[in-house]
C-alpha cells in the first residue's frame, strides 16, 4: 500500500487545479479579475491626486465630494482591499505551516481588510454628504 499514489483526485480536477477544497482556481482568477479591474480605478486615481496638486483643501473636498468621483474612490477603495485580502491569504497559505496559526492569519487578514474598507468608505461617505 505505501507505493501506491494516495491521490484521490479525478484527472480532470488534477488539469482544473482543483484540490480538496475545490476553490484554487477560482481564487486566482478572482485576484486575477480584481487586478484588472483595479487598472482603470488606479488611473483614475493617480489622475485625480495629480490634477489636484497644491490645490487647497476646499478644492480637493470639493472634488472628493462629487458623486462621480465618491463611487469611483468607493470602487477603487473596495476593490484595492478585496485584492490585498486575496493576495495576503495566498501569501498566508503557502508560507505560514502550523494550520493554527494559518486559520488565525486568515481571519485577522479579512477583518483587517474589512475595518480598512470600512473606514475609508465612511470617510468618503463623510465627504459626499457634507459631514
Amino acid at each position: 500500500m505505501s507505493g501506491l499514489n494516495k491521490d484521490m483526485r479525478t484527472p480532470l480536477g488534477k488539469v482544473r487545479g482543483l484540490g480538496s477544497a475545490k476553490e484554487g482556481t477560482g481564487h486566482f482568477w478572482l485576484q486575477r479579475l480584481s487586478a484588472v479591474a483595479l487598472v482603470p480605478l488606479v488611473l483614475f486615481f493617480i489622475g485625480l491626486v495629480v490634477s489636484l496638486n497644491g490645490a487647497s483643501y476646499a478644492e480637493v473636498r470639493a472634488a472628493l465630494s462629487h458623486p462621480f468621483t465618491a463611487i469611483v474612490m468607493t470602487l477603487f477603495i473596495l476593490t484595492g482591499v478585496y485584492h490585498m485580502r486575496l493576495g495576503m491569504q495566498v501569501i498566508i497559505e503557502d508560507y505560514v505551516h502550523s494550520e493554527g496559526m494559518k486559520i488565525v492569519a486568515v481571519m485577522l487578514n479579512t477583518f483587517f481588510a474589512v475595518v480598512i474598507g470600512f473606514a475609508c468608505v465612511f470617510a468618503i461617505l463623510k465627504l459626499s454628504f457634507g459631514g
